[in-house]
């Protein structure tokens, strides 16, 4: 079965945060490939898939501005509810990343997706993803990835997954971007099981 918005309102309508299959109360990870970047602390994030991460709130409490991005109107609202006047900062983009970015959002220095990619198994829908980052991303700009390795399940979320290497990612942004940082993680689900995720910092060159 393909993502769809439907398929995500559901999940993100009968079950709460914690209960979710990728809900991670710590996001250091996250922040080791962060603190790899010059200034990141000032720049402008997009976050492609964000659902309800508490990595939203990690980064606000920065100089950052935001761009939260997600399939589910229902992710959205109910992130929307959790930051109340904070909220007001942040451009909000509510669809499919493998469709085209509207026009009006503006360049980003920095580009994060967390567990996003492999949900995409459409081959239009990957060569859109990608299409997406680089008409986004600014050159300098970098991209942080951590997807499901090909040690991980098959399944999320009821949707067969397509795992990754580091030479298929770096093969799929192809020459205008370069390797900074990679390592392996396995992070424990809230149902007690391991999830083998690959972790990457790419900085876009030309």
């Amino acid at each position: 079965m393909k993502s769809s918005s439907e398929h995500w309102d559901t999940i993100f309508s009968n079950t709460e945060d914690a209960k979710l299959g990728w809900y991670e109360k710590d996001v250091s990870r996250t922040f080791e490939l962060l603190n790899q970047i010059p200034e990141w602390e000032s720049a402008t994030i997009f976050l492609s898939g964000v659902g309800t991460s508490n990595l939203i709130e990690e980064l606000l409490n920065k100089s950052v501005k935001l761009i939260l991005n997600d399939i589910s109107v229902e992710a959205i609202n109910r992130v929307k509810k959790r930051l109340a006047d904070r909220s007001i900062d942040i451009i909000w983009l509510c669809q499919d990343i493998a469709s085209p970015i509207n026009s009006r959002i503006s360049q980003v220095d920095i580009w994060i997706d967390r567990a996003v990619l492999h949900f995409l198994t459409d081959i239009d829908d990957v060569r859109g993803y990608f299409e997406n980052i680089k008409s986004t991303l600014k050159i300098g700009g970098h991209i942080i990835f951590a997807e499901f390795s090909k040690k991980g399940a098959e399944k999320c979320a009821g949707l067969i997954l397509h795992r990754y290497s580091i030479e298929e990612l770096s093969e799929k942004l192809g020459s205008s971007f370069k390797l900074i940082s990679h390592f392996a993680y396995t992070y424990i689900n809230p149902n007690g099981d391991p999830r083998p995720y690959i972790y990457a910092l790419y900085k876009r060159t030309k």
